[in-house]
């Protein structure tokens, strides 16, 4: 899949798989792998904004839907929230 994907698009699921934080690792990276390659341009944009928001706050967003700024809102984040969290974690 990532052969397909533009220079730019490589380097963020890079970036959204390699957060720093093992959960949002895991929901963030899957998330990416499974909806970058058909994001638009604006799409793009929005969930690079996104990556530059610390582990923690974005992974509470995802999650709980809770204290997102209004400049963060936006389709992708939607998306997101709505995203299979339960099934991108790893089954024990």
């Amino acid at each position: 899949m990532t052969e397909t994907l533009s220079p730019e698009k490589r380097r963020l699921l890079y970036r959204a798989m390699h957060r720093g934080f093992k959960e949002a690792d895991i929901v963030v990276g899957k998330f990416a792998q499974d909806n970058l390659a058909g994001m638009t341009e604006s799409e793009t944009e929005e969930f690079a904004r996104l990556l530059e928001v610390p582990d923690q706050d974005l992974y509470v967003w995802i999650i709980r839907g809770e204290g997102v700024p209004e400049n963060y809102r936006g389709p992708v984040l939607a998306r997101m929230q709505a995203f299979d969290v339960a099934g991108a974690m790893p089954r024990r």
